[in-house]
């Protein structure tokens, strides 16, 4: 893996802004030294080896002209390939021991070991001090005075050990129509519309997944029975939930489906059911576009460690063929070992053949002030991890053409777009002040942008319409005063200064409709909602439809942006072409065009073309 992040030159850090750093109003504090006979559980977490070669090993099992062509490695081959030693593993075990740590597990790939000490133990031997703090919730979490130092001891063999931060990391990314959200707005909230006794609804904001095959010709598929038979998908979610809303859907819209299909798999000791709705909404759209393949539904606590342990698990588990995510955080919250250690899961998972989708984030270009979420602060060009690694293929989000009846008059969209919430704007500043606008609708929109931490990849250097950083939003600032209508910028502070024109990995790859205006039904706690959209909808269909493809393949399809960049410099946006060019609005910064675009990527699908150049059909 290669050196990538241009912010160290610009003077800043990777990590370059956390939540305790911004200025707010009420603001965490540490309170406590957690007791030093408190139980904590780490994961150490192994470098890479031979990285070059996996890098290797992982094009050539895309190329068709290799006679490694899908010739994916087993969990055991690729622990012995590109894993730990067993002289390296033994040390650290012994390392472990030796300083009374009690070792846990080691996950199958031997790049993971779970143990178990003190808090004493760890300030000792990490060379930190873990607190407890109470946010301005009240809610009680840990941190880290500092970062963990690897012990010298075995600096050369672990990356990173984590687990001691307990704060949550990841935030969804679904969202309602601002009238749902907003009721107070005294705005028409969408009502539910349901199949009766369809798939498919044909209704805006009350589409199923039934609409989205119709929408992305995925029906093809079916009739010859490519239905996800023998194939698993793969759900990484921080969130627990009930199946039975699952089940409940899939019948509502007239899918057989098997009633033992789904599996959940506690990482971490399991999630909490904070954010359930998320991972519902996850099994039912994957699951309902690929209905015959059975599920495993990974599920991790929100923190840093449980967020990396639970692709670590599902990844060296290797029961799943596809494998989606709908969480995420802007990518400048990260450090370069964090980074690290997700992109060398994303590739473990290319070499094993898993394809890996993630949602682009619902903030448009402005990833980074969701995360802040007032307007007290400027908008700020940036892109959501982990869609930004570019061994994640990026679900980013568009709007469909429809017709909105608001209280004060209509909004048009005329023609499909990316989804982003502009066109929002003159309405809701012309009846409620730019204020609303600011708080409840900006930024959301389809996520995409230019990464900062990862270098455009050989796949998307040459393509038309990839986009460098840029210099318009690149500094962030603090307003101290912000009137009803706007921020007073006479004593503004500057927070950050990111660095523009550099030739960072684009997101998103490809797009499908996410704006909840016009979005989906989904069914949670036993009744349906109407208006659900966010690319949280687009990771899990993309993850159902590769499914699908696998199935008619007969294999696995491995890391799959090249080969969807190969198609498009064959096909481009030509009569053959599994792509559908977005050519015009914006999300919120990006502009669509007749090519590649930050705004839809690649455009939207036609999966029964797509199904022809990965499949031979």
């Amino acid at each position: 893996m290669r050196s990538r992040h241009p912010l160290s030159a610009a003077g800043l850090t990777l990590c370059l802004l956390t939540a305790g750093s911004l200025p707010a109003r009420a603001q965490s504090a540490p309170v406590a030294a957690v007791a030093a006979e408190v139980p904590q559980t780490v994961s150490l977490i192994f470098k890479l080896r031979n990285t070059q070669d996996l890098e290797r090993f992982i094009a050539r099992s895309v190329d068709p002209r290799s006679w490694r062509y899908r010739d994916f490695l087993s969990t055991r081959a690729f622990a012995e390939a590109f894993g730990p030693r067993d002289w390296e593993l033994g040390t650290v075990l012994h390392f472990m021991r030796k300083n009374g740590i009690t070792v846990n597990e080691v996950y199958d790939s031997h790049m993971v070991i779970r143990a178990t000490g003190t808090t004493s133990q760890f300030n000792a031997l990490l060379d930190t001090e873990i607190r407890s703090y109470r946010d301005d919730r009240g809610r009680w979490f840990q941190e880290t005075s500092r970062k963990p130092c690897v012990p010298r001891e075995i600096k050369d063999i672990v990356l990173m050990v984590t687990g001691l931060n307990t704060t949550p990391a990841l935030v969804p990314h679904s969202r309602r129509t601002p009238q749902a959200e907003n009721p107070a707005l005294g705005e028409p909230a969408p009502e539910v519309v349901l199949p009766n006794g369809a798939t498919a609804t044909g209704v805006p904001g009350n589409f199923t997944v039934g609409d989205a095959a119709n929408l992305y010709n995925i029906n093809p598929l079916y009739k010859r029975n490519i239905n996800g038979r023998g194939k698993t998908l793969g759900i990484a979610t921080l969130a627990s939930f009930d199946p039975a809303d699952a089940y409940a859907y899939w019948k509502a819209v007239g899918l057989d489906v098997a009633q033992d299909r789904i599996k959940e798999i506690p990482v971490d000791g399991g999630a909490s059911d904070k954010g359930a709705d998320e991972t519902t909404l996850d099994v039912e759209q994957a699951g309902g576009i690929a209905p015959k393949a059975r599920i495993l539904v990974y599920e991790a606590p929100n923190t840093e460690s449980g967020f990396l342990d639970l692709f670590y698990k599902a990844v060296s588990d290797n029961k799943v063929d596809t494998l989606s995510c709908s969480w995420g955080t802007n990518e400048l919250f990260l450090d370069g070992d964090t980074l690290t250690a997700y992109q060398q899961v994303f590739m473990q998972a290319a070499a094993q053949g898993i394809p890996v989708f993630a949602s682009a984030g619902d903030s448009g270009a402005f990833d980074i002030n969701r995360s802040i979420q007032t307007p007290e602060y400027s908008a700020l060009n940036s892109v959501n991890h982990p869609a930004s690694d570019p061994y994640v293929t990026a679900a980013g989000g568009t709007t469909l053409p429809f017709t909105l009846a608001l209280r004060h008059g209509n909004i048009v969209v005329p023609q499909e777009r990316p989804w982003g919430w502009d066109y929002f704007k003159d309405y809701y500043v012309t009846y409620y002040g730019q204020y609303t606008y600011d708080h409840y609708l900006f930024p959301v929109g389809g996520g995409g942008g230019v990464s900062l931490n990862f270098p455009a990849p050989s796949w998307q250097m040459g393509v038309a319409g990839r986009r460098t950083s840029a210099a318009d939003f690149s500094t962030l600032y603090f307003y101290p005063h912000y009137t009803s209508t706007t921020p007073d910028t006479s004593d503004a502070e500057t927070l950050a200064v990111l660095p523009a024109g550099y030739a960072g990995r684009n997101v998103p790859d490809v797009s499908l409709n996410a704006d909840p205006e016009t979005g989906y039904l989904m069914y949670y706690k036993g009744a349906f909602s109407a208006g659900g959209g966010g690319t949280s909808f687009v990771a899990p269909q993309l993850n159902g439809i590769a499914a699908l493809l696998s199935q008619s393949a007969c294999s696995r399809l491995g890391f799959l942006n090249p080969q969807l960049y190969a198609i498009f410099a064959k096909r481009g946006y030509g009569p053959k072409s599994p792509f559908h060019a977005i050519t015009t609005g914006t999300n919120l910064y990006w502009e669509a065009g007749p090519n590649y675009n930050p705004a839809s990527g690649l455009g939207t699908l036609d999966v029964a073309k797509l199904e022809k150049e990965l499949c031979g059909r």
